[in-house]
C-alpha cells in the first residue's frame, strides 16, 4: 500500500520566535504523565494576570488571597509549567505607524515537513508578520501582517511573501477595523484536572 501525503499540520515544527509571532507553538507533551494539579486559586491568578500582567506579588496575593510566598510559588510554578508562557508590553499599531492589518492566506506547494519548516522560518524571518498559523480548509496557513500602509503591504507580499519557494497562492483580507483586538482566554472549564 502506498503511503499517503500528508498534510503540512501533520507534522509540526518546534523551533522558532519566542514571542509566539510564529507558526511554531505547538507543544508536544508525553501522554500518560501525571502532571501538576491545578485549582480554582491558580485560575484566579490567571485570570487577574491577563488583565494586567504588570501586578506586583503582593497585590496579586491580595487579589487572590494568598500569602505573597504562596502566590509568588504558584505563579512561578505556572511560569515553569508553560501556562504562563511570557509578559509583553500591548503596543497601538496606529500610534507606531502601523496602520494597515492584512490576514493573508497561503497555499503551499508540497506538504511535507521541509516544506512547513522552510515557510515557517522565512515568514518568521519578515518583521511585518505579527503572527502565523497553520489551518484546516482551503488555505494551508494564515498569516498576519501589519504595515504602515497598502503600498508597504504590497512590497511585503511581492518581495518577500511570494519569494518564499512553496508559496503558491496567496489571498488578502484587509481589517478595515479592529472589533476585539485582545482579551482573557476564558478559563472556565480550566483547571479539568491534571495537565494533559
Amino acid at each position: 500500500m502506498a503511503p499517503q501525503a500528508r498534510h503540512a499540520m501533520a507534522d509540526p515544527v518546534p523551533n522558532g520566535t519566542p514571542d509566539g509571532g510564529s507558526c511554531d507553538r505547538i507543544a508536544v507533551m508525553p501522554q500518560n504523565v501525571p502532571g501538576p494539579m491545578y485549582d480554582r486559586i491558580d485560575r484566579a491568578i490567571l485570570e487577574h494576570l491577563q488583565r494586567n500582567g504588570r501586578t506586583p506579588n503582593v497585590d496579586l496575593a491580595g487579589a487572590v488571597r494568598l500569602s505573597p510566598s504562596s502566590c509568588l510559588r504558584r505563579t512561578k510554578a505556572l511560569e515553569a509549567d508553560g501556562v504562563i508562557a511570557g509578559y509583553h508590553a500591548e503596543l497601538d499599531r496606529k500610534r507606531l505607524g502601523l496602520g494597515l492589518t492584512v490576514f493573508v492566506a497561503l497555499k503551499v506547494d508540497q506538504h511535507s515537513r521541509a516544506t512547513s519548516r522552510l515557510l515557517q522560518e522565512a515568514l518568521a524571518a519578515i518583521p511585518a508578520v505579527v503572527s502565523c498559523h497553520l489551518v484546516s480548509g482551503e488555505a494551508d496557513f494564515l498569516v498576519e501582517v501589519a504595515v504602515p500602509d497598502l503600498e508597504a503591504y504590497e512590497q511585503v507580499l511581492l518581495d518577500e511573501i511570494l519569494a518564499i519557494a512553496p508559496v503558491r497562492d496567496a489571498r488578502s483580507t484587509f481589517a478595515i477595523r479592529t472589533v476585539v483586538n485582545r482579551g482573557p482566554l476564558p478559563l472556565d472549564g480550566w483547571p479539568s484536572g491534571r495537565r494533559a
